[in-house]
């Protein structure tokens, strides 16, 4: 999700900025230009890390600016369909949740949670599954797949995903269906082993 991105760009410097030692003042115009955007091909700019730029600029007819070659290195975030990862539920809706992921919120859909009927408690902002019981609150920590990215150029973006599949949902709910998995044999073992400490 989170990518070491270097680009190429001319960055201007303006006559006001003249007195600024070069580097420092391209860098202040590289942020200005990519971070907290969401750029075509990159993604989601978080930051700019470094910025590298050629000291011999060129002037242009009536502009007092010099404009000067620069190799940026950026620190982008680009969510891919089908990528698991995990986050933390910050918002809950009477149509889903929101889960932080990385630099943005993603959509978990009320249908995509569980394979049960889910009720919505606005009061407390809970999600519960009918006849499972389980229950998803603020505070949360979930693992997803990621199923759907619409990240356009500027400010704005929505990344959608699902914990309908084996091995995703809410942790504890994980934790719980491995420990079911394991065969009843390694569970005594586990207990025997315990027991004889």
């Amino acid at each position: 999700m989170f990518t070491l991105t270097e680009i190429e760009d001319i960055v201007a410097i303006p006559p006001a900025e003249f007195g600024k030692p070069l580097k420092q003042a391209a860098l202040e115009r590289v942020k200005d230009a990519y971070e907290g955007k969401i750029v075509e091909d990159l993604g989601y700019v978080v930051m700019v890390v470094d910025v590298d730029v050629d000291p011999v600029g060129i002037l242009l007819p009536r502009d007092g600016s010099t404009y000067h070659k620069a190799t940026a290195k950026l620190l982008c975030f680009y969510p891919r369909p089908q990528e698991v990862g995990e986050g933390e539920i910050v918002e809950i809706t009477e149509f889903g949740a929101f889960i932080r992921v990385g630099p943005i919120d993603a959509l978990l859909h009320i249908s995509q949670i569980m394979d049960d009927y889910i009720t919505y408690d606005e009061r407390h902002s809970i999600l519960t599954g009918k006849k499972t019981g389980r229950k998803l609150e603020v505070g949360d920590d979930i693992r997803f797949r990621v199923v759907a990215v619409s990240l356009t150029h500027g400010t704005t973006g929505k990344v959608g995903v699902t914990t309908r599949q084996p091995y995703l949902g809410k942790i504890d709910w994980i934790k719980e269906s491995l420990e079911k998995a394991e065969p009843k044999s390694e569970k005594e073992k586990a207990k025997a082993v315990a027991g004889e400490k």
